[in-house]
């Protein structure tokens, strides 16, 4: 199932965004109706947090009122993605059950009083949540004004109760089958801790020093398989008395405890939520990779954009507001990469409660403002691009992503506590985003005979299956870039025995790791091709692989191998941002991967979307402090016009959508 379902719905691409009107009066509605069609608004996101007042105590529901808002909103032609409002129980459920409240690492049982204060794993709350997912659906399976259906919010909070307990270990039962099986996977002869019952066998909780790493990744594994059945329990009594797609919004990167693949897999429609983490042109290179992520959980269909701010930049400690013209070329930037639709946290600002501060499409200031005008002047643009709808993003680069990899990295007692997974994923993104290039996200399981190139910057985690296939992929052809650190432990997390990387990846490399060496922080080593690296170093022998740069010793720090029809490139240190990009744009260049445009300036963008028909739009974002002048043309969907005969000229911050059908 796809968008295809909503943006027909719709007819056309969606734009809108979390809408609570239980937080105002009818007056305000009257003013939200005149907004709302003035913004070209078409979908809202309604009943998220309103549990308490759908199901005032339990088993009592009180309809009425959201009846009103939606009969509401249809009238006034907007749909409804109903969401079931089971992130945020209401203070009566957690007075009734107080063993479904979620118990920390440290013990520490937490209290009503904000949201997500719940355990996935305890039975009470499962119970309400299909309950009240089933009263919704039956009510409005079929209304005429409900377009989507939207579970829960942001998954999911991690609990260690005793009800987590009793869950992980049914979960462990069904992987492993006997305790010698688990006792032999996780190594518990280190450290005296052969389990000899299932009940002996606990959730990662906080422990005198460092937890067994194996015990850790499991339990990882299981809260996310945990999260996701109780997603399929709401999603399936949906799906029992309603024909709608079925979503919910995946927060990403870190933020969840989630495979996401498992996850792109379950949803109808991939959705996400996604705040630049930075300012400026940095800003745009998290949307690149916030959106290339969502597309490739998906399997390259089209995503939703769930959520977004008006005007939220988070850096560090701070919340900065987006510039001028931000809100319209992110949001076209989404679309680039394969989104169906742009909406946002939230409709109208809160004026009281938690997130009174963050920002909404009708700001505090109200519609005589600045950011409202820029809604304006989007949902004007995106009604205007309806035919992108269902189009596709298709890529010849992967970067691998593994859940595992990034459970494992945060393990205790690593060579180094400044390894950082998710940094080494945008670090690799950057570098091709930098080069032009569209990039995918791929799992070192998946099939990867579509791609040129595939980059494994922290495959820290990688089963003798994963090795295998990346092994016969440089074999048949493709070019691998392994990056340190890499396949040194088994997905039970033992070490790979030998050498590393794992036997089979050794093969397509070429080199045996067999020592690490972490640089101090603030140490640079300068490589014998000029190059500076830090952070990280690593003994290695060549073999078959030639050295390609050395440290200043002599030993090799990156090298490249001929194997089979590939290559298979490996660097054991982490180097400066110059070396790096060179480094990519040399692996893409011998690979024979083009940029979408050649030369971009810095800071300019461009992605293309195809239809099935072979219509292309190509995307150019101008997110650089200078005019851009791209040697292209085509029709011109922003200003409705075609373009020159030697092409658009994009100031600063300006954008355009070129269309050209096949000939």
């Amino acid at each position: 199932m796809t968008t295809r379902r909503l943006t027909g719905r719709l007819g056309g691409l969606a734009f809108g965004g979390d809408y609570n009107p239980e937080q105002w009066d009818p007056d305000v509605w009257k003013e939200d109706d005149l907004l709302m069609r003035r913004a070209r608004v078409n979908l809202a996101t309604v009943g998220v947090f309103s549990w308490a007042l759908l199901e005032p105590e339990e088993g009592r529901y009180a309809f009425d009122w959201l009846d009103q808002q939606l009969e509401r909103l249809h009238a006034n032609g907007v749909a409804v993605d109903l969401a079931t409002p089971t992130a945020s129980p209401p203070p009566w459920f957690t007075l009734a059950h107080p063993d479904a409240l979620p118990v920390t690492e440290q013990g520490v049982r937490l209290v009503h009083g904000s949201r997500d204060t719940y355990c996935l794993a305890a039975p009470a709350y499962r119970e309400a949540s299909r309950r009240i997912a089933a009263a919704l659906a039956q009510r409005y399976g079929a209304h005429p004004g409900v377009a989507m259906w939207h579970v829960h919010n942001e998954y999911a909070t991690v609990c260690v109760c005793d009800h987590a307990a009793a869950g992980f270990r049914r979960w462990l039962g069904e992987r492993y089958g006997t305790l010698d099986a688990l006792n032999s996977a996780w190594g518990t002869a280190f450290w005296s801790q052969r389990y000899g019952s299932w009940e002996q066998v606990l959730p990662p909780r906080a422990t005198q020093w460092h937890r067994n790493p194996a015990q850790v990744l499991d339990f990882r594994r299981y809260w996310s398989d945990e999260a996701l059945a109780a997603y399929r329990e709401q999603r399936d009594e949906i799906r029992a008395r309603s024909d709608r797609p079925v979503t919910t919004n995946l927060m990403l990167p870190g933020y969840q405890n989630l495979d996401l693949w498992a996850w792109g897999r379950e949803v109808d429609v991939v959705g996400i939520d996604h705040y630049p983490d930075a300012p400026g042109i940095d800003a745009a290179a998290d949307t690149a990779f916030g959106g290339d992520r969502a597309r490739s959980f998906g399997g390259g269909r089209p995503w939703l954009l769930i959520e977004q701010g008006t005007s939220t930049v988070y850096a560090g400690d701070r919340t900065l507001p987006k510039q001028p013209g931000e809100l319209l070329r992110h949001s076209l930037q989404h679309l680039a990469h394969g989104s169906d639709g742009v909406l946002f946290f939230q409709w109208r600002q809160s004026q009281a409660g938690a997130e009174i501060w963050h920002s909404a499409m009708v700001p505090h200031a109200g519609p005589e403002s600045r950011i409202f005008r820029e809604v304006v002047e989007l949902g004007e643009t995106v009604a205007r691009l309806g035919e992108l709808a269902g189009s596709r993003v298709t890529a010849e680069v992967a970067v691998l992503h593994d859940s595992d990899s990034w459970w494992g990295l945060d393990s205790q007692g690593l060579p180094s506590s400044r390894l950082d997974y998710h940094g080494g994923l945008r670090r690799a993104h950057r570098a091709l985003w930098d080069a032009g290039v569209t990039v995918d996200f791929a799992h070192p399981a998946a099939d990867l005979t579509g791609y040129r190139v595939v980059l494994a910057p922290a495959l820290h985690v990688l089963s003798d299956r994963a090795a295998e296939n990346l092994r016969a992929y440089v074999e048949s052809g493709g070019t691998l870039l392994v990056q340190y650190f890499s396949g040194v432990v088994d997905e039970h997390y033992r070490a790979h025995l030998g050498g590393y990387p794992a036997a089979a990846l050794r093969q397509a490399l070429g080199i045996r790791v067999f020592e690490h060496r972490p640089l101090e922080e603030g140490e640079v080593l300068v490589l014998s091709d000029g190059s500076g690296a830090g952070g990280w170093s690593e003994y290695l022998e060549p073999g078959p692989a030639e050295p390609v740069a050395s440290y200043p010793d002599g030993r090799p720090a990156l090298t490249r191998c001929g194997y089979g029809a590939g290559v298979g490139w490996y660097l054991s240190t982490e180097l400066d941002d110059a070396g790096y990009a060179a480094l990519i744009r040399r692996v893409l260049a011998e690979a024979g991967v083009e940029p979408v445009l050649p030369d971009l300036p810095e800071g300019a963008e461009a992605v293309v979307r195809e239809g099935e028909d072979g219509t292309r739009w190509l995307f150019l974002l101008n997110h650089g402090d200078t005019p851009w002048h791209p040697q292209v043309t085509g029709h011109d969907l922003l200003t409705d016009r075609p373009t020159p005969a030697s092409g658009p000229t994009l100031p600063p911050g300006a954008c355009a959508i070129l269309r050209n059908r096949p000939s």
